[in-house]
């Protein structure tokens, strides 16, 4: 079980994404438009002064079951551990041991 203050810190990113998604998306768009060195600075400065957390990348992918920020199955939303643990006793649908 991963600590709380992490899963905390992982909700509270994505509420800022959530808020701040378009105007860095508006002000991305921009950037890659203008061809003036001097206006491409000023929407870098205005860039950097969003909070660094409303960045979609620093969001990390965690098991909704434990919190666990690694060995995560995108398909299941698991992590390996709960994954397997789930898929031994039926809770998965479509999920068979393989053997060969």
């Amino acid at each position: 079980m991963a600590k709380k203050s992490m899963i905390e810190r992982e909700k509270k990113r994505i509420r800022l994404n959530k808020k701040y998604a378009t105007k860095r998306n508006l002000l991305l768009t921009q950037y890659r438009e203008t061809e003036d060195f001097t206006v491409r600075l000023e929407i870098h400065s205005k860039l950097q002064k969003l909070p660094r957390n409303s960045a979609k990348i620093r969001i990390r992918n965690r098991c909704w079951k434990t919190g666990r920020p690694r060995g995560f199955y995108r398909d299941f939303g698991l992590s390996r551990h709960c994954l397997r643990e789930m898929a031994h006793t039926c809770l998965l649908p479509g999920v068979t041991k393989s053997s060969w």
